[in-house]
């Protein structure tokens, strides 16, 4: 009898080896830990977890061939992009900048933004007092996401600057175009106009202009934002979770991105005292 099991699964690796989730983790990160934790928080889906940093190399379409998973959750850039040759099975990405400009032209693929809803910035903008605010950023990766601030910001009387780039260099560039004309500045989560080269010059334009920054990481804080509206990560892989549960169950893939559910506004004081910026119309909209 035992010898009949082997049997079948020697011969029907499908069963053998098929499970719910392939879980792609970019590298080993405490952020994205985190997110899992949420994600499997009262969840009991069976799961395969490859940290691509791990190896060399990684045949994601290989592994989804022998291993029939139900799902990939891709987490992290890297992750994406080592399973976006995947077509069938669905994928769904989280902790990535590259999300919303990939999900058009791939229908399996779907997830949450790193992009927090334009509204909860505006607001945190509005607190301040400031009425002209800076953006610089490349309409390939974010310009899907400007559209959405222009309208939001028109309602709550807010002019946005805009500053295109399409190579990082040019982001300092830009700086010099905005200085003067503008009383806050808007760090968006573009991987072209944010990076560790030009990143230094975001803050260093704030403090010589005296105008607040608003970054999308906590991380930033220290450098000199004046605030950020940062993503609860476990409640990122819970909504993630939530979504999952609806593909394993049968549910299509909605082949849409959907914006993280759940944000803090977090303050660096002495910034703010810095720039005479009074910290309590931030509170009351900091929950």
């Amino acid at each position: 009898f035992i010898l009949l099991i082997l049997a079948c699964a020697t011969l029907l690796p499908s069963l053998a080896l098929g499970y719910d989730v392939l879980v792609l983790q970019s590298r080993r990160d405490p952020a994205y830990e985190e997110v899992l934790k949420g994600f499997r928080a009262g969840r009991d889906v069976s799961q395969r977890v490859v940290v691509l940093s791990d190896y060399a190399e990684v045949d994601v379409t290989r592994i989804v061939r022998e291993e029939h998973p139900r799902l990939i959750l891709a987490v992290g850039d890297a992750a994406l992009k080592a399973a976006r040759p995947v077509r069938q099975t669905p994928i769904l990405a989280v902790m990535t900048v590259a999300i919303n400009t990939s999900v058009e032209s791939q229908p399996n693929l779907s997830g949450i933004s790193m992009f927090s809803p334009p509204e909860r910035y505006l607001a945190t903008f509005k607190a301040m007092k400031a009425r002209r605010v800076g953006i610089i950023h490349n309409p390939a990766r974010s310009g899907w996401y400007l559209q959405q601030a222009r309208q939001a910001a028109q309602q709550v009387g807010i002019e946005l600057v805009v500053r295109e780039v399409s190579a990082s260099r040019e982001t300092l560039t830009q700086f010099s175009t905005l200085a003067g004309k503008i009383d806050g500045l808007w760090m968006l989560p573009d991987s072209t106009a944010v990076t560790r080269e030009t990143a230094e010059a975001w803050f260093r334009f704030s403090q010589e202009q005296s105008i607040p920054l608003v970054s999308f990481a906590n991380a930033y804080l220290g450098l000199g934002a004046a605030a950020v509206v940062d993503i609860d990560r476990a409640e990122l892989g819970r909504q993630a979770g939530v979504m999952a549960t609806r593909i394993l169950s049968g549910g299509e893939s909605s082949n849409a991105v959907e914006f993280p559910r759940q944000q803090a506004i977090k303050v660096n004081n002495s910034v703010l005292n810095r720039l005479r910026i009074d910290n309590g119309p931030l509170e009351k909209i900091s929950h």
